[in-house]
């Protein structure tokens, strides 16, 4: 997704992508895989119930009232102020609410399996809160994005969007399925790690948008400009001494005037 839409920003709608931003896609890339390489199993929850369970724990329903706590003061506060200026803000709602949106896959995933094994999910109530979840949470995001992407650089927008995103589904998953019971020292050193090079490559990405770096001016950005001094021997020396006499301003000066 950050690669794609990168590439693509610069070459159908002339964006600007220079060097150090095609090596922070890379390393976002590289920061994804070596996550999903340490991530850790999820665990197995296979009908409604069980997943219900899950979604009423304590933890999770704080956790959940902390996200539309903060979805609400970023949608009625901050982004009528500062949504036209600060990209944080709008990324910032579409990956809170993602958060739900991915919850709400997990539980119609196992409805719709539940389904066709003849289990009665369409009579379970958490059916149609997950729909109604996934809706609106999908709407919203959408819409915030739209909002983003018709303000600021594509190329900008989904990496920025995929940290946030990623932050916040890893959170969640931790909390909602217990994911870090499984994780060995290994596996937590790699998945932050992984993390840390997604934040650098998004940072090559933003922090240096404006400078013209690429493969062939390279040397030329490397270079020094400052011009080497020029030494010149004594009769140069005497040269400009002797042309200096006939000074400009010693030359006589006429001023016309016009009425």
């Amino acid at each position: 997704s950050v690669l794609c839409s990168a590439i693509l920003s610069s070459y159908l709608l002339g964006e600007r992508l220079n060097l150090l931003g095609k090596l922070g896609c890379l390393l976002s890339l590289v920061g994804s895989t070596v996550m999903v390489i340490h991530a850790p199993e999820d665990e197995e929850v296979t009908t409604l119930e069980e997943m219900t369970s899950k979604l009423k724990e304590p933890g999770f329903l704080a956790y959940a009232a902390i996200l539309l706590a903060l979805c609400f003061l970023l949608i009625f506060y901050l982004a009528p102020r500062y949504g036209q200026s600060n990209i944080l803000i709008y990324l910032t709602i579409c990956s809170v609410i993602g958060a739900f949106s991915v919850s709400s896959v997990k539980g119609l995933g196992i409805a719709i399996k539940g389904f066709f094994a003849g289990q009665p999910v369409l009579q379970d109530p958490l059916t149609w809160i997950l729909v109604v979840t996934l809706v609106a949470s999908i709407t919203t995001q959408i819409n915030y994005l739209n909002k983003s992407l018709d303000i600021f650089n594509t190329s900008l927008v989904f990496p920025i969007y995929y940290v946030l995103f990623t932050t916040i589904v890893i959170t969640t998953s931790i909390i909602l399925f217990k994911e870090w019971v499984t994780m060995t020292v290994v596996d937590i050193i790699g998945t932050v790690c992984g993390f840390l090079t997604i934040i650098l490559g998004v940072f090559l990405l933003h922090a240096f948008k404006d400078m013209d770096v690429s493969l062939g001016n390279l040397p030329q950005v490397l270079q020094n400009e400052q011009p080497a001094p020029v030494t010149r021997d004594d009769k140069n020396i005497l040269i400009e001494v002797d042309n200096s006499s006939i000074a400009p301003e010693d030359k006589p000066k006429v001023f016309m005037l016009y009425t």
